[in-house]
């Protein structure tokens, strides 16, 4: 299969044949249909990100329908349309992550790739009203996003938040979490092409 490695920081990244993966007990291959880059993968080529170790394939977030089961397997089906979710052995405590929590596309491999074989309950359904890049898109900045507001925060119908820094992923996708949810949503922006894209939210 094809997939996006990175072997050294300050360098492009390849385009490479690797051997696909086969999933073991409790896991689940799936044929990515779509992928989504997040600042992360760039800060990672750049050399900007904490305990870099290379040579890894990059990509957090993916979307893509199920090709193989491992055994064991009972939670989804071959076929199923899914959206991988990136946070790796998050821990028990639903406020923080453990000591060993890290993220899709380094140190473990990602999924800029034809095929990610994943544990089968880092899967969830991906939600008929969105595409494919679209559901891929969601899950690194829609978790945090989701976290930010309603899990720390505890953001409630008719309060007020701010949103500093519209545009990017995560401010994007919490401005609207925020808005859905009843708040009255403030946002900042340097760039008058971000404040507009915000309000037509």
């Amino acid at each position: 299969m094809l997939a996006l490695q990175q072997d050294a920081t300050n360098q492009p990244a390849v385009a490479r044949d690797i051997p696909t993966p086969t999933p073991t007990a409790g896991e689940v291959l799936v044929k990515l249909r779509a992928a989504a880059l997040n600042h992360r993968d760039v800060w990672i080529q750049k050399g900007q990100y904490a305990g870099i170790k290379l040579p890894c394939t990059l990509g957090a977030d993916g979307s893509g329908e199920v090709a193989a089961l491992g055994d064991g397997v009972r939670e989804v089906a071959v076929g199923d349309a899914v959206i991988i979710y990136p946070g790796v052995a998050w821990g028990n405590n639903q406020v923080a992550q453990g000591r060993d929590f890290r993220v899709l596309g380094m140190p473990d491999p990602g999924v800029f790739a034809e095929y990610h074989a994943t544990p089968a309950d880092y899967l969830r359904p991906k939600p008929a009203h969105l595409d494919w890049a679209q559901a891929a898109a969601l899950p690194l900045a829609g978790l945090t996003a989701y976290r930010a507001a309603f899990s720390r925060a505890q953001l409630q119908a008719g309060e007020r938040v701010l949103v500093t820094g519209i545009g990017g992923g995560v401010a994007l996708t919490a401005a609207q979490f925020c808005a859905a949810a009843g708040a009255e949503v403030w946002v900042t922006s340097g760039e008058d092409e971000k404040l507009a894209r915000a309000l037509a939210l």
